[in-house]
């Protein structure tokens, strides 16, 4: 069984913080390189669907995860116009189904119970350890020092550092902007809470899910726009952006407006990555999560894939006489379906935003469920 001596793991997002627990789990020596002075996510909510916490039950957590966000009991799609459900989803018998629940979580509290993982299998984590650059089995960070490992894991996102070693090309802007905010559940807003889902229109739609043990909506308004392609969490937003966007839309799409303008609001120009052929440099860097697949948020996948490749690293790494092998074990069993999830990602934001809404469905609804993406279990796919 491989034990490298030392894993260093660029950045701590969703997609590190796992890898580094699952692969301290496995025995190896891993050393994670945040940039930020303390660990902690931006951002709001995030999805986590039954085969992302099939790998948080990997290492340990998903209960823990699960009482930290929301399991909700039910989804629906309504259209822009009047507000009508035009597919409803029951997601009461998740558990049952795949195995494993469906989650809605504040991206602060997964971090929290992420990071709390990392800690216990030992993981020395390094904060205001920014990477600047890197060159075979080594990285730079911002200060001039050099850190070393007998493999290098880039999870540090879009604009990955270590991503510009297999390609130079910047990520891409996709066409789509978003506004986030937290609202609080006051009674107005009760009836969408208890029944959260997505209202799609013509070139936009707006999300709303419930996290914090349902005492606050994570809203994300979603619109197909040229010019401002700024990325990035925390660009604050004129109010009046958003209820132009969706003037004229229903009126549950008003009330949740209307809350929305009440809170801060923050924007970003959704940017992604185009496929590599491959993720492995000399048998000693790889990428995982963002860095490696950044992709559109229209499946509700990303976190997903990030944890997966976490978990699926460590298996294939323990499982493997070198790191080589195990590398090579890795993005066999991970790249196509990454690959598959960026692409059908984009192809339902086109489905959702189409600008007959009256279409959406009528020949049966594609989505991350109906896809088979659910399925998945990266606790036993074949390494």
């Amino acid at each position: 069984m491989a034990r490298a001596e030392s894993i260093v793991i660029v950045g701590g997002g969703i997609a590190g913080m796992t890898a580094a627990a699952a692969l301290a789990q496995e025995g190896f020596k891993v050393t994670l390189l945040e940039s930020a002075r303390e660990f902690g996510e931006i951002g709001a909510g995030v999805t986590l669907s039954p085969n992302a916490m099939k790998g948080l039950d990997f290492i340990g957590v998903c209960e823990e995860a699960a009482s930290a966000g929301v399991e909700p009991s039910r989804q629906r799609i309504q259209h822009w116009q009047d507000g009508r459900t035009i597919v409803a989803k029951d997601r009461s018998d998740q558990r049952d189904k795949y195995g494993a629940p469906y989650v809605t979580i504040h991206r602060a509290d997964l971090h929290e119970v992420l990071l709390g993982a990392a800690r216990r299998a030992g993981v020395d984590l390094r904060t205001s350890a920014g990477v600047v650059s890197s060159e075979g089995n080594t990285v730079t960070l911002v200060d001039g020092s050099i850190v070393t490992g007998d493999l290098i894991v880039g999870a540090d996102g879009v604009k990955s550092v270590i991503r510009e070693r297999f390609e130079t090309t910047p990520p891409y802007f996709t066409g789509h902007v978003a506004w986030r905010c937290l609202v609080p559940v006051t009674p107005e807003l009760q009836e969408l809470s208890d029944f959260p889902g997505i209202i799609i229109g013509p070139g936009a739609m707006i999300t709303r899910y419930n996290i914090r043990g349902s005492t606050a909506m994570n809203l994300v308004f979603f619109s197909r726009q040229d010019g401002w392609n700024e990325e990035g969490w925390t660009t604050p937003v004129d109010p009046g952006e958003v209820r132009k966007v969706y003037e004229g839309w229903c009126t549950d799409a008003q009330k949740l407006i209307a809350a929305a303008c009440e809170q801060p609001m923050y924007k970003w120009a959704i940017n992604a990555r185009t496929a590599l052929p491959g993720w492995i440099i000399d048998d000693n860097v790889t990428l995982i999560g963002d860095a490696a697949h950044a992709m559109t948020p229209f499946l509700g996948h990303g976190a997903a894939c990030g944890i997966e490749d976490g978990v699926v690293l460590a298996r294939a790494l323990a499982a493997s006489a070198t790191i080589g092998e195990g590398l090579r074990c890795y993005e066999a069993a991970r790249h196509e379906r990454a690959t598959f999830i960026q692409a059908e990602s984009n192809a339902n934001a086109d489905r959702m935003q189409g600008q007959n809404t009256d279409f959406f469905g009528l020949e049966g609804t594609k989505d991350e469920e109906s896809l088979g993406l659910f399925n998945y279990d990266c606790r036993t796919v074949p390494v």
